[in-house]
């Protein structure tokens, strides 16, 4: 199966008919044929389904057209020169110049997705996605509605659970889910939108009812060539194609372009000064809780709060709430469950998760792995920190490395102690990596307390003993992951178990291990 969740009851569509619609080419006879699932592997094909051969970055998927067909594919799509390399296959073969931009829509005509579908919210940003769709999801759950999401952490339908490998499925996991949630009665659902997604046509053929955007900061330049590029990237989201509504947080430069530049109606969202149409005012930070109120026009108001530390977090959860109203829920409405909750009631997987219990150090995990992640929560942190701040983190292999030295020097300015570790090394050199982050470390702080490790085990130990009662630790990149990727082989390693192990070793209780413990 693929990474995402079908629909359990797939009703057929005719192939002839297929490539009528969109016009494809074809190889072999198509007779009767017919096809009731999509998928891009052909490791994940089921009965039944349409097996797209794309071009990939060191093969063609053609060349795997057989494996497909043995295990059930009763059709293929494909570009021309992957039809050159199956002719003759026991299968019908329909050709297109770029399979992969005709996708989306193929997927639809499979899943039969074109209506009926749920509520859709779509969020975009370098960072605070994944919290703002799993803040949608909790306020929606708190309002009764029956929700669904898609994010880098996990997918989610009904009782349902995948853990995530890309941030947005690719289309045709995305229609296979929608599809699924057609099925289960889900009324409203939270999809993740990453700048690739929307480059690689990863959510064609789908209209989001409010699209929301955080903000914009260097990442992802191995992607696209600067930030300018980056940012046409995101913008592409807020056009009539793509969404019927939009909701930004401006406080940032990007923000304030992307609501000027939208080609679709927005309503804005402001942590700070900036002019706004909702503003957010953080009454009460700590450790485990930021209260906050959302004054909107027309004089509404909404005071709540949300479970974790930082003012950013507040305006995450704004965002999250001034989505639904765009969406056509009453704040009335929202602010009565809130109310009756105690605050919004939300779980994020890897995201400033707390491991650590009421004694020792505060040990949170982060998936933050931008340079300003990294400046965004360590401040936020040292608001909240009676004591000293001690950071673990190391830097992607094979991705970009421009923003390296930046990490290492801001994780230095704004930590009273350092550990650099390995996390993804890929196929780089791990000490090239960490060479890289120690160089931009030292240079803004060159009498800070800096240490390599290369162990990200005994990295954790060692931020465990540096630290003590009235402390903080943050160990930023792993999140949720339950691996690490060296050399192309993917380890198992849990942060979370490794976190609470250290913890319990120092003779620290640790926090409950939740239900989607590694």
């Amino acid at each position: 199966m693929g990474e995402g969740l079908r629909p359990e009851h797939p009703v057929p569509r005719s192939l002839a008919r297929l490539a009528e619609e969109f016009g494809f080419d074809t190889q072999g006879d198509l007779g009767e044929a017919e096809v009731e699932g999509v998928s891009l592997s052909s490791k994940g094909i089921e009965d039944g389904d349409l097996y797209v051969a794309l071009q990939g970055r060191n093969a063609h998927g053609a060349a795997y057209a057989a494996d497909a067909v043995a295990a059930g594919a009763t059709g293929v799509l494909t570009d021309p020169a992957g039809a050159a390399l199956i002719a003759g296959l026991e299968v019908p073969v329909l050709v297109t110049a770029d399979p992969r931009a005709a996708l989306g829509a193929v997927a639809s005509f499979v899943y039969r997705t074109d209506s009926g579908l749920p509520q859709l919210y779509a969020v975009t940003g370098t960072n605070g996605k994944t919290s703002v769709v799993h803040l949608l999801d909790g306020v929606l759950q708190q309002l009764g509605i029956l929700s669904a999401l898609t994010s880098t952490a996990e997918r989610r339908v009904g009782d349902v659970t995948l853990v995530s490998s890309l941030t947005t499925p690719e289309a045709s996991d995305l229609h296979a889910m929608l599809a699924r949630m057609k099925e289960a009665g889900v009324r409203a659902a939270a999809v993740e939108v990453s700048a690739q997604a929307l480059s690689r046509h990863r959510v064609d053929g789908v209209v989001f009812d409010v699209a929301g955007f955080t903000n914009l900061s260097h990442d992802h330049l191995d992607d696209y060539g600067d930030l300018e590029e980056y940012f046409a990237a995101k913008l592409a989201l807020f056009d009539p194609d793509r969404a019927s509504r939009g909701v930004v947080l401006v406080d940032g430069e990007w923000g304030r372009r992307i609501a000027d530049e939208s080609r679709i109606p927005i309503a804005t969202v402001a942590l700070g000064d900036a002019d706004a149409d909702w503003h957010v005012e953080v009454t009460d930070e700590s450790a485990d809780r930021t209260a906050f109120t959302l004054h909107g026009p027309d004089g509404r108001t909404l005071s709540t709060s949300v479970p974790f530390f930082g003012a950013y977090m507040a305006a995450n959860a704004a965002l999250a709430i001034v989505m639904l109203v765009e969406g056509g829920i009453d704040l009335g409405e929202i602010d009565h469950v809130l109310t009756r909750d105690g605050g919004i009631d939300a779980r994020i997987p890897g995201r400033i998760e707390r491991l650590s219990g009421a004694r020792g150090p505060a040990f949170y995990l982060d998936y933050g792995h931008t340079p300003d992640a990294f400046e965004t929560t360590l401040k936020a942190l040292r608001k909240v920190t009676p004591g000293r701040v001690v950071m673990v983190f190391g830097a992607d292999g094979d991705r970009d490395r421009t923003k390296r030295a930046d990490m290492g020097a801001i994780a230095a300015r704004e930590a009273d102690a350092v550990v650099i570790t390995d996390f993804h090394p890929r196929s780089e050199d791990p000490a090239t990596i960490r060479a890289a982050l120690l160089q931009g470390a030292r240079a803004a702080r060159p009498e800070g307390e800096l240490h390599e490790v290369p162990d990200p085990r005994e990295a954790v130990r060692l931020a465990v003993r540096l630290a003590g009662e009235g402390d903080s630790i943050l160990y930023a990149g792993p999140g949720h992951e339950n691996y690490r990727e060296v050399a192309g082989v993917k380890l198992p390693y849990s942060a979370r178990s490794d976190a609470r192990v250290a913890l319990q070793e120092a003779g620290w209780e640790p926090a409950y291990a939740g239900p989607d413990e590694q």
